[in-house]
């Protein structure tokens, strides 16, 4: 592996603060290390392939850490025959085929083959990305989100490359960046969003959308962010001919001069090192020298939310993150961003002023709530957002409708596997009356699908009632408080582990 030491030309710089900096949003801070005793065990390999990749990406991962300005000359040799096989049996089994028809399963007959001859056309460049599959899905709001399928060969080199520039970004990605990266998740991100809003001065919210995201990308400006770090034109030709592809609709071909394919695998960590150098490290340094009270940050996509100490910071904020992002082809959705007063004292500060209760606002499905608890002290109550849930029932109705005909057993199965699924998210504390609503609506329509089935027998609620007993699990509490998890996860925030608590949205939220 060669490394250049050109030195990057990025308008921002983002050092590293030390533990102790008094810095009061999220920041990066590494999860709670495996066990000792366990480490070989979890981490090891399970052939000799496996392990020289894990070893070379490893040491990208190192210079990456230790190297800030480094940019890497020679990634493409990573992406080895054994990288590949690992990409193809990292894809969905049952995905849909793109435009070349080609399936998962009917890939793997031949597979050594088919994958010695990929790497061979990628490494004399004469590899070609093939135009996606475009296909509409239905949001909450009724509008339909473009979704791109790419071919099979596509994804797995996509994916194969993306393990090896996820050995540099991870460690450059900031603690408050959540969105699609190993070892992240939603809960992760409303996990920190919480604590912060329960132990820091939050006393106002803005919940910031970026209006169509992932189609008004510019690819100018994601390859110029990419040169930052990687000097493998190899690497950045292959990212190039993914941008350029172009869309398969209605029987024609478009190339879009911006954007990136939603479905696609490259897609969001494109997305993420766009808005690592758009806004992470901006809200960053705006928030250690701008701020003049408490600020966090937690980002998960194109989805932003920050809190703020006092409301001329938060007017401040909004009003440069606009000219920030415009700077960047970019812009913020007003219909969908707003600022409110929000946070442990915005009851009490809007009771003296003769307001109403604090607004609420939305994150990643959940309706956040100012509330308290049988004790009188704050609580952040977490609701399932009712449009995503109506939304959800909606479509539930339909496959019911298609369904109907089939056995009241293999209805029941589907059933269990829907409410199982919708509970493993959205059972949160504080949010047990909303799943025990979704559960009643799903019993409600699944009682009227089968009164449709005929009249011999009336599917009465006694009837429905031991149906569902039998077929649907009952709603439970699946997930932490916040504050437990968040500690599990980061120890080093716990209380009296003689570490001063400045990070609390750091490996969380920032």
């Amino acid at each position: 592996m060669t490394h250049g030491r050109e030195k990057s030309d990025s308008p921002i710089v983002a050092g590293k603060p030390a533990n102790k900096a008094e810095i009061a949003t999220a920041e990066p801070v590494e999860r709670r290390g495996e066990a000792e005793g366990n480490t070989g065990q979890q981490s090891t390999p399970r052939t000799q392939g496996r392990a020289g990749v894990s070893q070379a990406l490893e040491r990208v991962r190192q210079a990456a850490r230790q190297r800030k300005d480094e940019r890497f000359t020679a990634l493409l040799h990573h992406v080895t025959v054994d990288l590949l096989r690992t990409a193809y049996y990292g894809l969905k089994r049952e995905a849909a085929p793109g435009i070349d028809g080609v399936t998962w399963r009917a890939y793997g007959e031949g597979l050594e083959a088919k994958l010695e001859s990929l790497h061979d056309r990628m490494h004399r460049g004469s590899y070609r990305a093939r135009p996606v599959r475009r296909q509409y899905i239905p949001k909450a709001d009724g509008r339909k989100r473009p979704l791109g399928i790419a071919a099979l060969e596509d994804k797995i080199v996509q994916r194969a490359v993306v393990e090896v520039l996820n050995a540099i970004y991870e460690e450059d990605f900031l603690g408050f960046s959540y969105g699609f990266r190993p070892g992240r998740g939603q809960h992760d991100a409303l996990d920190a969003l919480a604590v912060a809003i329960t132990r820091k001065k939050v006393s106002y919210i803005l919940d910031a959308d970026i209006r169509t995201f992932f189609d008004t990308v510019s690819h100018d400006w994601l390859i110029r962010f990419l040169e930052h770090r990687i000097g493998d034109q190899r690497v950045l030709r292959l990212i190039r001919k993914w941008l350029k592809a172009g869309t398969l609709e209605a029987g024609s071909i478009a190339v879009a001069s911006a954007g990136t394919p939603q479905g696609a695998v490259i897609s969001p960590l494109l997305a993420n090192v766009y808005l690592h150098y758009a806004f992470d490290l901006w809200a960053e340094r705006w928030r250690r020298r701008e701020a003049r009270g408490e600020v966090i940050v937690v980002r998960y996509a194109d989805d932003i939310v920050a809190g703020f100490q006092y409301q001329d910071d938060a007017k401040r904020f909004r009003a440069e993150l606009e000219a920030r992002l415009e700077a960047f082809a970019l812009a913020v959705n007003p219909d969908k961003t707003r600022l409110i007063e929000f946070g442990r004292f915005a009851a009490e500060t809007r009771k003296k002023r003769g307001l109403g209760k604090p607004e609420t606002f939305t994150f990643l499905g959940f309706t956040h709530i100012c509330s308290r608890c049988r004790r009188g002290r704050f609580q952040l109550k977490r609701r399932s957002c009712r449009k995503r849930q109506r939304a959800k029932l909606r479509a539930i109705k339909q496959d019911l409708r298609r369904q109907m005909h089939r056995p009241v057993g293999q209805q029941g199965r589907w059933l269990r596997q829907v409410v199982s699924g919708y509970f493993a998210y959205h059972a949160v504390p504080g949010n047990y009356t909303s799943l025990g609503a979704f559960r009643y609506h799903v019993i409600d329509l699944w009682r009227r699908e089968l009164r449709r089935r005929g009249q011999k027998r009336p599917m009465t609620w006694a009837r429905i009632a031991r149906l569902a007993e039998r077929w649907l699990p009952k709603p439970r509490i699946l997930h932490p408080w916040p504050n437990e998890r968040f500690a599990a996860n980061y120890p080093r925030q716990e209380p009296y582990a003689g570490i001063p608590l400045v990070r609390i949205c750091a490996g969380g939220a920032g």
